[in-house]
């Protein structure tokens, strides 16, 4: 017969549990706020007078419960579980944690793996549970349901604010505008650097030289930066509030679960409001500016009547880099230097060779500014200033150019080939 020793198990030891809680409101409104200070003291004053609980902490966060990024209160939770300095958390719904499935299902899962019960007040469950986890499921699924349904109710009461042309007042950081009492009022000293870009622009400025300007008059950003980005002028230079309109819809939340805006290019409607506010600029320059906008991107027209960009950028050092136009192919002309002289080429050519453009002429710079100055300028001297004021563009052909003046008037000059 075999000799068998019992090994008695060994008791539980009825040693205190290290107890934290989770809270998490949406957003940071007053009541939310108020809410949030209310479960984190009830908590606090619930774990620490529980007498076989260790009080570890009360995590919260004020946060989307759709996304995981920026729930730092429930990273420094899940990562002290992970270092094993938790045994039990409290929380007051599924909701709360998450309202994304998924991600629920993860955090119950990465807890029960380490031996940690999470506890859903309102639910009764226990997430230590295996048998419990097609029930937190369920309610998961429940949560995130009414997630979508607040997002798709929010959606429709904006579309319909747009349909009426009710218009978003509350704008942080708009340079030239604030909010006082619900309405849009211009800041005085801030128009006034949003009317000299738009002038300097009209001037015949690049972007960049536009930045280098401001930067050196010592003019700060509206968040009070030193540094300017060309991005932003660009988008100053665009935007149609500065002429007291407002376009709606140009974003759009396209999936509730990730809060993802794209771009509205035509997929939603979109609502134009006409005198929506008051303006820093005339309607006729921001117009004048998305003109020269078109122009230095050298759009060219197709023959069937649609426009492309030709490739070449403007160039904003030059100014007959931005009148210059091959008469032939439409590409812009660039500047070169060739045997110690000045020339204008077709940038087509120089890009791709003489097949690309097989009649584009070379033009001598200097044959170009007398020419101009006796066709535009007083007295035959080329002046930079008049040409730009009066010239629109400069198309250029196998024996001639054709200069066209902003008041609709054309002068042919013939020319010797450099």
């Amino acid at each position: 017969m075999k000799n068998v020793r019992i090994i008695p198990a060994k008791p539980i030891e009825n040693k205190k549990l290290r107890a934290a809680a989770y809270c998490r409101v949406s957003t940071s409104g007053p009541e939310q706020l108020r809410s949030l200070n209310i479960q984190i003291k009830t908590y606090t004053k619930m774990i620490k007078s529980h007498p076989n609980w260790i009080f570890a902490g009360v995590f919260h966060d004020i946060e989307s419960g759709l996304r995981r990024s920026g729930r730092k209160g429930l990273d420094k939770l899940l990562k002290k579980a992970a270092n094993g300095k938790v045994d039990y958390i409290i929380a007051k719904s599924i909701s709360r944690v998450s309202r994304d499935t998924l991600e629920v299902l993860k955090i119950i899962r990465f807890l029960r793996e380490r031996g940690i019960n999470m506890h859903f007040e309102n639910e009764k469950l226990d997430s230590i549970e295996a048998d419990k986890e097609f029930e937190i499921t369920l309610r998961g699924m429940l949560a995130q349901d009414e997630s979508r349904n607040i997002s798709e109710n929010i959606q429709w009461g904006i579309q319909r604010k747009f349909e009426k042309g009710e218009i978003y007042s509350k704008y942080k950081n708009f340079m030239g505008y604030t909010c006082v009492d619900g309405e849009i009022v211009i800041v005085p000293e801030q128009a006034e650097v949003v009317r000299k870009i738009f002038d300097l622009y009209l001037q015949g400025l690049s972007l960049g030289q536009i930045k280098v300007y401001l930067e050196s008059q010592g003019i700060k950003t509206v968040t009070g930066n030193e540094i300017w980005d060309t991005k932003t002028i660009q988008r100053m230079l665009t935007n149609e509030k500065y002429k007291g309109d407002t376009m709606l819809q140009k974003t759009f939340t396209e999936d509730f679960m990730t809060g993802k805006r794209s771009k509205n290019i035509g997929q939603r409607n979109r609502y134009y409001v006409k005198d929506s506010h008051p303006a820093i600029v005339s309607a006729e320059v921001f117009d004048k500016v998305q003109e020269e906008m078109a122009k230095r991107s050298r759009l060219v027209s197709k023959e069937d009547g649609t426009a492309e960009i030709s490739g070449s950028k403007y160039n904003g050092k030059y100014l007959l880099g931005n009148l210059l136009m091959c008469g032939d192919c439409g590409a812009s002309y660039r500047r070169r230097t060739e045997r110690g002289k000045v020339v204008w080429r077709c940038a087509a050519r120089v890009e791709k060779g003489k097949d690309a453009c097989p009649y584009s002429p070379t033009l001598d710079e200097e044959w170009v500014q007398d020419t101009l100055g006796v066709a535009i300028c007083q007295n035959g001297i080329y002046d930079e200033s008049k040409i730009r004021e009066e010239v629109d563009k400069i198309q250029v052909f196998g024996d001639y150019i054709l200069i066209f003046r902003k008041d609709g008037s054309q002068d042919k000059r013939l020319f010797q080939n450099g």
